[in-house]
Order: structure tokens, then sequence, then C-alpha cells
């Protein structure tokens, strides 16, 4: 595995934002680490990356401790922060060569470096261009390029695509997929739609405490609460509609909303249970006309408020760890 942390804490005067928290994260996973404003994710990062000292526990990346050998654990690393510190006066290839140089790199493995993280992150055709002329985009791939240069066994990526628009976004994301196939990658971002198509695990983190660890599809799939069918349905009246669905055996729950000429039907079942079918039937048999039909999919945003809530204790989500399995 790349990193192993186990019981890692981090407290400050009155408060602890790193509570005994155990993680892992295996060669060339892409790993989001999810959590609330002040949860604890950047700190973890931070302390991860060898820029803060932990109160207690222990922290390998690489197979080097963090504590203890914390210039070796920085060769294995590349950061990119929230807040990406670029030198805006100085054209981008003159920044890649210097910061490559800090790194200990030079002669012709820094020229392979430079051109290899040129290609991979598209700045080839602005590698002349003074930095500060560059789009909020176009400065995030620099900073990427300045994280690879070294050619780091582990990434860590923090809200990679702040600020960045839509076109932007996906091009960050489709480079931090490619980068998957070649290096470790521990992602933390807000955007849940992203990390939920790029990541192959997730890490969730609130209040300190890792609260979900699995991949996206088996942690929603771990959601409670009932399914949810929707169908938009002509030829009847919204009570005698409601009536009809509700009387199938696996619905709890019905409803129907005229909407011009169409209703706008849902129903709900337990999770055990696929309605679709059945209210297909009933469609059928009473002569209905059908323009939509299908089951609400629970995301990764569902698990992530449900696990973060308040009353998280009280839901029963399994919590996933890397250090076993318990019940919230």
């Amino acid at each position: 595995m790349i990193v192993d942390v186990q019981n890692l804490t981090k407290r400050y005067p009155g408060n602890t934002a790193v509570d005994d928290i155990s993680f892992n994260v295996q060669r060339r996973e892409i790993v989001g680490f999810l959590g609330p404003n002040g949860a604890g994710k950047t700190t973890t990062m931070q302390i991860l990356a060898g820029y803060l000292p932990a109160t207690g526990g222990h922290v390998e990346v690489a197979g080097y401790d963090v504590f203890k050998q914390s210039l070796d654990v920085r060769r294995q690393i590349g950061y990119l922060p929230e807040n990406v510190p670029l030198y805006t006066d100085m054209r981008v290839t003159e920044y890649l060569r210097f910061r490559g140089r800090l790194k200990g790199l030079g002669g012709a493995r820094l020229r392979a470096r430079l051109e290899s993280v040129l290609e991979s992150c598209g700045l080839t055709d602005v590698h002349r261009q003074i930095i500060g002329s560059l789009s909020r985009g176009f400065r995030q791939r620099v900073g990427l390029a300045d994280s690879l240069i070294a050619e780091p066994e582990l990434l860590i990526l923090d809200e990679p695509t702040v600020g960045l628009d839509p076109n932007q976004i996906r091009q960050i994301r489709n480079l931090i997929r490619g980068l998957g196939e070649r290096h470790t990658v521990l992602l933390a971002s807000h955007i849940l739609h992203e990390v939920e198509m790029v990541c192959n695990r997730v890490l969730i983190i609130n209040g300190g405490q890792i609260v979900a660890s699995d991949t996206p599809g088996k942690l929603v799939g771990l959601l409670r609460g009932n399914r949810r069918v929707l169908a938009q349905i002509r030829g009847g009246t919204p009570q005698n509609v409601q009536r009809l669905l509700e009387a199938i055996p696996a619905v709890v729950n019905a409803s129907c909303e005229a909407q011009g000429e169409w209703l706008q039907c849902y129903c709900e079942s337990k999770k055990e249970h696929d309605i679709a079918e059945d209210v297909f039937r009933v469609v059928a048999a009473n002569g209905w006309r059908l323009r939509e039909l299908h089951e609400e999919r629970r995301n990764l945003e569902d698990v992530f408020a449900e696990v973060t809530s308040e009353d998280n204790g009280k839901n029963g989500l399994l919590r996933r760890t890397g250090s076993g399995e318990k019940r919230a």
C-alpha cells in the first residue's frame, strides 16, 4: 500500500481536528476524501504531506514514516493545495524548470520530465506564456504539472476544480482519471458527482472521524430508506390514479399531482421491492398513457448527507473503515 494511517490524532487547544482515524490507500487507487468544512479533511491531508505535525498516531507513505522520515516522504508526494501558489511573473516552462530543480531534478531527466508534464497536463501550447496571463483553469494545470514533475508515488489534490467553469472541470476530471493509471491519487472535493465519476473508493470524514469508506456504488447500496419510482401518467384523475397505485401490495405510499394534462406520480416501496413493473401493469390495465417511468437513484450526495447529518448516530448506516467494520 502507498498510504497507511493508524490512529491519527490532531488536537488544538479546545478542539480535536482529527480523532483517532485509521485508513489506507493502495497503489494506483484514486480515493476521494470528503467531508464538510471543518471536518478534519484538509488537516489530515496536510499531515500526510508533512506540512503539519500530528498529536499522535502512525502514518506511512510509500513505506516511509511521515514523522521520522519527513524528507523521504516529501519526495514521494506531489501536493496541489486548494489555492495554488504560483509565481505569476514567470513563464510556464521557466516556472516548472525552477520547481523541478528545487525538487532535485537536473540535466536530461529534468528536460524529459518537463516535456512529459507539459504534454500530460495540456500545457504545450501555452508553455511560453506568462503565468499571470493564463486563465484559472490553466493555472490549475500548471500547479498540477508542478506536483507531477518529480514523478511522485502519491498525488494529494485539495479541491483541484474549485472556481473552474464546467468545461474546465471536465478537462481536469479527465486529466485526473488518466493520472490514476500511473499514480496513486488522494482527491478532496466538494463536487460529489465528480468524485463519483473519478474515484475507485471514497472516504468520508465528519467531526474528525472516518464515518464511511467503500466504493461509491457500495456506499449508495448501504443507504437505508424507501425506493421511489416516478411515473408520468395521462388518462385518470389524480385521486383515482393514486388510489390504484396505493393498492399495489409493495407500495407504502403514493402521490399524484396534475401538471397540465399529465400526472406526476411518485410511488414508494421498501428497499427490497422493485415496483416499476407493477406500476406499468396498473397503467396498462387501465388504458392510461405512460410518458416516463423510472426509479430515482440514490447517489454519493445522498450518502454524504446521511453520514454527516447530526443524527448520523441514529441512522444505522454501516461504517467501513480501514481497520474493520462497525455499526454507526
